[in-house]
């Protein structure tokens, strides 16, 4: 690992794309994105259940940034930007964190993949986060759905009314966000390889997607994927890294609990570690940038500490055997739309 001497999580520093870096300024390891700029190694997630108080979301991010969170990962859809914009705000009033300190990630809702929506969304995102800019703008889903306020459009019937836009479209809006400054850097969610290529293939690309975010986790390792992306020098980061939470809408309600397979937890006995500390650490050993979502102060703190043991060879090829291609966020409402992502391989 490289000690840089800038210290920034999400600006421009010296060294060979692709190398997993250690910041002076707080420790945090990042990886350098294609585009120049630097992405913490480890991020925290602040999705929540409906059910879950707005609140939790700001007491939560203040408790992931004093513990050592520098990467936060949100999105328009989680309907708590507002909170965690607080939360950033008061860490930096308080001294603990400056702006340049912190990586914040938004993504573009379905419903505004329309051209010309994109960078109305992006600024509300930052009106509510009281940010002048993100680090990080991504599309979350490549499935336009109906513009509008509704999140989720549904006609009489109760189906999800979903969209035509043409991808490409989308993302020259995304690089016009890029070049106002309004983000540092610009990627995808939940794409597929050919919808990569679709956009690697550009004509006039002006910049490549730095990342793409998907599920990814032992029962799902996204292995051709991982391999595609660090072909292009797209870095893979994973959503669900610890199995998922129980949303009825998204998630079935009989999918396997990960963090209670006998060979994660038996591996996390040898190592006296938690069966979580185990799954982000094989992400992290794999080349790949992890997520880790709690709202329980204890859980967030373990969830930070895997920096301080190594997975054996053995231990990752037990891990990558546990590999079933099961998804826990499956989007059935849009199987038959052609953005569709998962039915390619991979």
């Amino acid at each position: 690992m490289k000690a840089s001497s800038q210290g920034k999580a999400g600006k421009k520093e010296s060294g060979s794309p692709g190398l997993w870096t250690v910041t002076a300024l707080n420790h945090s390891r990042s990886v350098k994105l294609n585009d120049g700029h630097f992405m913490p190694v480890l991020g925290f997630g602040t999705y929540a259940l409906e059910e879950v108080p707005k609140s939790k979301a700001w007491e939560a991010t203040k408790v992931a940034i004093d513990v050592g969170f520098r990467h936060i990962d949100s999105a328009y859809v989680y309907q708590n930007e507002e909170e965690v914009g607080k939360a950033l705000r008061e860490k930096m009033a308080d001294g603990t964190v400056k702006r340049e300190d912190i990586f914040y990630t938004t993504k573009l809702w379905n419903t505004f993949l329309r051209p010309e929506l994109v960078r109305p969304a992006l600024e509300r995102s930052l009106k509510k986060l009281g940010l002048d800019y993100v680090d990080l703008f991504i599309i979350h889903w490549p499935v336009p759905m109906k513009p509008g306020e509704d999140l989720l459009p549904k006609d009489a019937s109760g189906q999800v009314i979903l969209d035509t836009v043409d991808l490409r479209d989308t993302w020259e809006a995304l690089e016009k966000c890029k070049d106002a400054g309004l983000t540092m850097s610009i990627g995808v969610s939940n794409f597929n390889h050919k919808q990569l290529e679709m956009i690697l293939n550009k004509p006039g690309l002006k910049y490549k997607p730095v990342c793409n975010q998907v599920e990814c986790h032992p029962y799902l390792n996204q292995s051709k994927l991982l391999e595609f992306c660090k072909s292009k020098d797209i870095v893979l980061v994973a959503y669900s890294a610890l199995g998922s939470q129980r949303d009825p809408n998204w998630v079935e309600k009989d999918s396997p609990y990960l963090l209670e397979d006998p060979i994660v937890k038996a591996i996390a006995k040898k190592h006296s570690r938690s069966p979580g500390q185990v799954a982000l650490r094989y992400q992290v050993q794999r080349g790949v940038v992890v997520l880790a979502k709690s709202f329980n102060e204890k859980r967030i703190k373990e969830n930070f500490q895997i920096f301080d043991f190594e997975l054996t060879p053995e231990d990752m090829k037990a891990i990558d055997g546990l590999n079933r291609n099961f998804r826990y966020a499956k989007l059935l409402f849009a199987a038959d739309h052609p953005n569709y992502p998962f039915s390619e391989e991979y």
